[in-house]
């Protein structure tokens, strides 16, 4: 996960939600994402 930029982090979380990946696998970037601080923006479709 180093290796990721934060923006390759997000950017692959968004993805893994939107394409419904393992879970686990989004537990592990959403933990990521809250080890570095960052903030997930959420856009909503109607």
């Amino acid at each position: 996960m180093a290796m990721l930029t934060d923006e390759m982090l997000l950017e692959s979380y968004h993805m893994a939600t939107e394409l419904q990946l393992d879970m686990e696998f989004i537990a592990l970037l959403l933990a990521e994402i809250h080890k570095r601080n960052l903030e997930i923006n959420l856009t909503i479709v109607h």
